[in-house]
């Protein structure tokens, strides 16, 4: 029998860290639920996924960059719905029932995920995510699309209302319903975008 080589230990080896990586996130995900995200700790995550510090670190900076990456799955999937999927979502429909839409799909990313987004994408961390990125492109194309003036200021503006923060306020300090929000939102994108 021939003793391994590097090459040969290589998959071995993403193998585990591929197994630890996939501990981290689930460990983060329930802590992430199970209390607030901002009080959640490298060395907390570290702990409840068995795994030492500096395997934790390796891969990610600090608790905000694990939420990215267990948010990013979701938003990566309705991304790709809003680039092909049906419409209103997709392409096809007028600008301010995709812009409900989007707002609709929204409000479910935020309510089924409102932790992982609260450790991810509050304060100035938001804009920095490249989710949002892609969410403002999105939705100056819509701006674009209907003829709305100002576009690079609107856009922004548009997007406020989806602030992981504003929605926790909104659902569990104002007993605002999702279908509240979601009503709300649909009106704003129609009076914006249809003139």
């Amino acid at each position: 029998m021939t003793p391994p080589t590097e090459k040969s230990r290589g998959p071995r080896e993403r193998a585990d860290a591929a197994r630890n990586r996939e501990r981290v996130l689930r460990a983060a995900e329930r802590l992430f639920t199970e209390r607030d995200p901002v009080t959640v700790t490298m060395e907390d995550v570290a702990r409840a996924a068995g795994v030492g510090r500096a395997t934790l670190y390796r891969r990610y900076p600090d608790p905000a960059a694990i939420a990215v990456a267990l948010l990013d799955e979701h938003e990566h999937a309705l991304q790709e719905r809003l680039i092909s999927g049906p419409p209103p979502l997709g392409p096809g429909a007028p600008a301010a029932d995709r812009l409900a839409a989007f707002y609709a799909a929204m409000v479910d990313l935020l309510e089924h995920h409102l932790p992982l987004a609260l450790g991810a994408e509050t304060g100035s961390a938001r804009f920095a995510i490249g989710a949002y990125g892609f969410w403002r492109t999105h939705v100056h194309a819509l701006l674009v699309d209907a003829g709305v003036p100002f576009e690079d200021a609107t856009v922004d503006a548009l997007l406020a209302p989806l602030a992981p923060e504003l929605y926790r306020y909104q659902r569990f300090e104002r007993n605002q319903s999702p279908a509240q929000v979601t009503g709300a939102l649909r009106r704003l994108a129609e009076r914006m975008l249809t003139g």
